[in-house]
């Protein structure tokens, strides 16, 4: 697989850059997920990831006419969901680093007692 870009349209992959660029100070989902994966992968990636993103929302929104677009807001991926999950994972890692037993509750680390 390389790394080149493909053949694609390069007046649609400006445009989708411009809106990307428009979108990623403003306070939206597609903001957040731009600064999001700008932070982990880069802003080309980003730039290129969340102008798919964008694509595929044009594209439902203009195939069906009835669709309206609702957008999730700035702190979907911060949902309490996440904040357990994010929580479940980090527990070995602080597990390892501190040599004592922890159980995750209700998204939150508790100490029970040295492990064995």
């Amino acid at each position: 697989m390389s790394k080149g870009r493909g053949r694609e349209n390069p007046w649609l992959a400006g445009a989708l850059g411009r809106i990307v660029f428009a979108n990623s100070r403003a306070d939206t989902f597609l903001g957040a997920r731009y600064r999001r994966l700008a932070r982990r992968r880069g802003k080309p990636k980003a730039i290129v990831a969340t102008g798919n993103s964008v694509l595929t929302v044009l594209y439902h929104l203009l195939s069906d006419p009835d669709t309206e677009f609702c957008d999730l807001g700035p702190g979907y991926y911060e949902s309490p969901i996440n904040k357990h999950r994010r929580a479940r994972d980090l527990a070995p890692s602080l597990q390892a680093l501190t040599g004592q037993h922890l159980v995750i509750r209700d998204g939150r680390a508790v100490i029970t007692d040295i492990a064995a």
